[in-house]
């Protein structure tokens, strides 16, 4: 994908790589290759605006001054630009949505719900950064999805109808009505593309000078929760702080010496659970940690001891004499 402003660059740019791929043996593919504006449909090879990559479509739309977007001097550029799902992706969805409910067209809905959460999930989670919710797709799934259901209904409950079907199925949770669920105190629920949130402007572009090879552990591991050359638990610490030490709040740089450590510490009452751990500056940084914590567990001590002593003074009889415990005989 080559993106420009000048026409003349992309269609010089189209001939340097065919020149390129031909001295390896390749080529373009003709039906998988256009020149589309991104704006204007008729600056477009085949007039229409906007293009799709990787399973999103990209592209811009002219709208008011109110809903425009706006250049880094703040002027208004007069057009938003909306990244969604394909056509072709959401087909593609919905025919597997199809396929798992034609497999189960006899079985619990227990056994329908479990093969339709993945599917759901996965697909939200992939497109977690689009505009997906601002476009109604998500909500279009939805509604289609209801539909196979139904068509479902009317297969299982000839005699009954959509009524009994409705009622066999369908539930009110919460302040939801119409939720695909078993029946119980804890019904298994069947997700919904609503349900999940997504925005494209929660994607962080990657640094122009970075790239995966360039061996800097901290960049990569905060932006992607994992790394091959860090232990996973330490690359998902790295994310879930954004980089940046929970004692000193510097962010690590390349080279860091990285200490997992107990936010509470486990003589204190603390877990190990991964929500009770934390990244710091291994020196300087967990040292002081450290010793706080030692602190709170001598204080801790201390505190048992003198709650155990009074506990076993408690059981038995005495007399203070000259500020001396005394036991009594019985």
């Amino acid at each position: 994908m080559v993106i420009h402003k000048n026409l003349e660059v992309i269609q010089k740019c189209q001939e340097l790589i065919s020149k390129w791929l031909t001295d390896i043996g390749l080529e373009l593919k003709p039906e998988k290759t256009r020149i589309a504006h991104t704006l204007i449909p008729e600056q477009s090879e085949d007039g229409i605006a906007g293009f799709d990559f990787l399973g999103y479509n990209i592209r811009q739309y002219p709208v008011g001054r109110h809903k425009s977007a706006t250049n880094s001097q703040g002027r208004k550029l007069g057009f938003v630009t909306l990244i969604k799902p394909s056509k072709h992706t959401c087909k593609k969805h919905q025919q597997s949505i199809k396929t798992a409910i034609k497999k189960h067209k006899h079985s619990s809905q227990i056994d329908l719900i479990n093969e339709l959460n993945p599917i759901i999930r996965g697909w939200c989670n992939y497109f977690s950064f689009s505009d997906a919710k601002v476009t109604r797709t998500f909500s279009k799934q939805d509604k289609l999805i209801f539909q196979k259901l139904r068509a479902l209904g009317v297969y299982r409950f000839k005699k009954k109808g959509l009524k009994g079907f409705y009622q066999e199925y369908y539930r009110k949770i919460g302040k939801r009505n119409w939720v695909f669920a078993t029946k119980g105190a804890n019904p298994l629920i069947l997700l919904t593309h609503d349900e999940f949130s997504c925005s494209s402007n929660k994607l962080v572009k990657v640094r122009g000078d970075k790239s995966p090879y360039d061996g800097d552990l901290v960049y990569w591991s905060t932006r992607m929760g994992r790394n091959p050359e860090l232990p996973n638990n330490k690359a998902l610490l790295l994310k879930k702080q954004k980089g940046k030490c929970n004692w000193c709040g510097l962010y690590f740089r390349n080279g860091d010496l990285l200490e997992k450590d107990h936010i509470l510490a486990t003589a204190l009452g603390g877990k190990n659970d991964f929500s009770n751990y934390q990244l710091l500056h291994g020196g300087k940084c967990h040292n002081e940690k450290t010793a706080i914590d030692l602190t709170k567990i001598r204080d801790k001590r201390a505190s048992d001891f003198i709650k155990e002593l009074f506990l076993e003074w408690s059981k038995v009889k005495f007399t203070w004499i000259n500020d001396i415990p005394v036991l009594v005989e019985s």
